[in-house]
Order: structure tokens, then C-alpha cells, then sequence
């Protein structure tokens, strides 16, 4: 299953679900993220040519990150770009999200290891503004 988390038009996070399948390619990101996600099933024997990647100049002004949840479970809280709590959603084992826009806290309801993969460099604490979490009486799960 893809689930889309939307505010206000905007993308905030895609999640594709552990159980998700599909033949043959698809990307769920429009050509103008910085961070593509696509999905591949491909039968044995299937050969992707060898190639390299050419040298295109790009301009990144946000940050996406992908997460690869390996094990565990936790919740990830969405917030707006004005940091005002929207809405949390359960992942699980398996799950990939992409985060796209806005603000994503996080909080481990497990022992979880997770795989993220982001742009770089990484510009330190000027890359990103923190502040405080949802109250847990104020939560609202999709």
C-alpha cells in the first residue's frame, strides 16, 4: 500500500508499506524532488544495463530524507512548516517513507534500527530548526 500525507496541497511524506508490490518499475516522486523513490520487481534474469550517471548540475534547497525501517516500530508525527502539529502514523518493519515537506518528529515505540538516506553535505545544526513534541494526549494516528 502508498499512503500520501498531504497539507494543504503539499506533499509532506509518502510511506510505502512493507506489504507493497507491483510488476515492473515505478516512481511515486514527480521529476522535480531532489530525492526520487521508485520501486523495482524485476524476474530473474532481468538485466539492467550497465551505465554511469552523467554530471548534471542540480540546486537543493530542502532537505528529503528517506528512512528504511529494518526493524522495530515507531511513530512519526507530521507537522506543518509553521511547526504546528497535523497528524502521527505507525511504522513498521519494512516501511519506507519519504520525507518531503514540512515537519516530522519521531518516537520509538520499539527497539527500532532504521537506514536513512538524505542530500548531502550535511550543513550541520543550520541544517535544520528543532522544537518540541506533540503532547501524547493530543495525538491524532491516521
Amino acid at each position: 500500500m502508498i499512503e500520501r500525507i498531504k497539507h494543504q496541497n503539499k506533499e509532506l511524506a509518502l510511506i510505502i508499506r512493507a506489504d507493497y508490490r507491483s510488476d515492473g518499475i515505478e516512481f511515486f516522486t514527480p521529476d522535480t524532488y531532489s530525492q526520487q523513490v521508485g520501486y523495482m520487481n524485476r524476474p530473474r534474469g532481468y538485466v539492467i544495463p550497465p551505465h554511469v550517471h552523467n554530471p548534471v548540475a542540480r540546486e537543493v534547497h530542502f532537505t528529503k530524507e528517506v528512512l528504511l525501517i529494518k526493524s522495530g516500530r515507531l511513530r512519526v508525527d507530521f507537522y506543518s512548516d509553521e511547526q504546528a502539529y497535523l497528524e502521527s502514523a505507525l511504522l513498521l518493519r519494512g516501511d519506507v517513507i519519504l520525507l518531503a515537506f514540512g515537519g516530522h518528529g519521531f518516537e520509538m515505540l520499539e527497539d527500532s534500527e532504521i537506514i536513512e538516506v538524505k542530500q548531502g553535505p550535511y550543513a550541520g545544526e543550520s541544517d535544520k530548526t528543532r522544537f518540541g513534541p506533540v503532547a501524547t494526549d493530543r495525538l491524532r494516528m491516521r
